[in-house]
């Protein structure tokens, strides 16, 4: 009885307020969870609604344009795009109407129909992509280095991966002759002994090139941009040094709610030392939980430093996946990046939510590049000009400069210097001109 009474009196203790506090304070953890819901932030969400507009005008301009005369009867147009863009019918005419500014509808003189050719303020663009393109051809190589070695210890990646993302690297269609057989001291195509037909057996492979004048230093390619900005952040702010040397810039998006555990597991996770993208970790022993820790956040690093080396600092999750293997990225991916929603934000608008477009958060503010350069600027005008109502154009102004400055358009399409955007914009696969026969 006695025994009983003393349980009793315990179990009543244990229910006391100040045990019960104490023992969520030392359930909660201090570590990063694995799953976390995802935050919207508007911002970047908005930015993914005009590229659904855009990546629409460039299937379009894309079937104009291979054409000779870069236009086509809207009949012709209307069912090519239906066939082969997945429009409904009646979409194509009322999207040429609502963008005039890029898009010009008019009677053809001889046939009496209606025909399709580009503005000339679109054609402006194209010709301002194109040379911004050409201008920053040097930075382009330069980030294809870079991108070769992350993928340690083969610093090689399958030519076909990167074809995928060349619109998003900045690289021409042509870049396996004009960059990677027009720099042999850069790069080198091996070809797979194992399918030598095969197109996707083709490797791009780094070249270190010491002795070139002209070639940058081997160290210094192997600098991540993050380390960059924290010597940056340390020599304008004055940061300490032992809580900046391996920390993330973090910015949450509007309504993430951050718990006092969440925050120490956020700080400790921010000195956590880890191991360089750039460095080759085959030989190092990582079985152990500390080791597994560093890897996770070397995995973050190496997704940071890959936006990084992009034009627009965004790339989708499926073409992140194609160079899973090459560069040692998780599985779950989504997952993942979930975990680290103050460095990155996953976007499913655009294309239904079966698109899901990853962006480096510190590049972005209020939906805007901070450092834009040339060709995302040229890129960005396709936007600006899709998104004006029809209600407040000029249409006079407009048919009054129909016709001019078109023979540099069409001498350029001719020659062949003009080149698809549409497979690269959104999607792997694009309209060829083989459908227009």
């Amino acid at each position: 009885m006695l025994a009983f009474l003393h349980l009793r009196r315990r179990s009543d203790l244990l229910r006391h307020p100040f045990f019960a506090v104490a023992g969520r304070r030392f359930s909660q953890s201090t570590s990063i969870p694995k799953k976390l819901q995802r935050v919207r932030d508007h911002g970047f969400d908005n930015v993914m609604e005009v590229e659904k507009k855009v990546r629409r005008a460039l299937s379009l301009q894309s079937m104009l344009l291979s054409q000779p005369s870069a236009s086509l009867p809207f009949a012709r147009l209307d069912a090519l795009a239906r066939r082969y863009l997945n429009f409904v019918p009646d979409e194509v005419g009322n999207f040429l109407i609502k963008h005039h500014y890029v898009f010009h509808v008019f009677d053809h003189p001889v046939q009496r129909l209606l025909w399709v050719r580009l503005t000339p303020r679109a054609e402006a663009r194209l010709l301002q992509e194109s040379d911004a393109l050409l201008s920053m051809l040097p930075d382009a190589v330069r980030r294809l280095r870079k991108l070769l070695l992350l993928a340690t210890p083969s610093l090689r990646i399958r030519l076909e991966h990167i074809r995928i993302a060349r619109y998003d690297l900045g690289l021409p269609d042509d870049f396996e002759q004009s960059v990677v057989l027009a720099h042999p001291s850069f790069f080198r195509l091996v070809v797979s002994s194992d399918c030598p037909d095969d197109p996707r057996a083709k490797y791009v492979e780094f070249v270190d090139a010491p002795n070139d004048a002209t070639d940058d230093d081997a160290a210094d390619l192997r600098v991540c941009a993050i380390e960059r900005k924290r010597e940056r952040e340390y020599r304008e702010r004055g940061t300490d040094a032992e809580d900046s040397r391996f920390s993330f810039l973090i910015n949450f998006p509007p309504g993430f709610k951050i718990g006092k555990y969440y925050r120490i597991a956020v700080w400790k996770w921010q000195r956590l030392p880890y191991w360089s993208p750039y460095e080759d970790v085959s030989g190092y022993d990582l079985r152990s939980l500390e080791a597994k820790r560093r890897m996770e956040k070397r995995m973050v690093a190496t997704i940071h430093e890959l936006l990084s080396l992009t034009v627009e600092k965004r790339l989708t999750m499926e073409r992140i996946a194609h160079f899973r293997q090459a560069i040692g990225l998780p599985n779950k991916m989504k997952e993942f990046l979930l975990q680290h929603q103050g460095i990155f934000y996953i976007s499913t608008r655009g294309n239904q939510g079966k698109l899901h477009t990853v962006f480096l958060r510190e590049a972005y503010r209020k939906g805007e590049l901070l450092k834009p350069n040339e060709l995302y600027l040229a890129r960005r005008e396709l936007g600006e000009m899709l998104l004006p109502s029809s209600k407040n154009a000029n249409l006079d102004r407009m048919m009054t400069t129909i016709g001019r400055g078109r023979d540099g358009l069409r001498n350029r399409v001719a020659a062949g210097d003009l080149r698809s955007e549409a497979e690269d914009s959104g999607c792997d696969s694009s309209v060829e001109s083989q459908f227009l026969d």
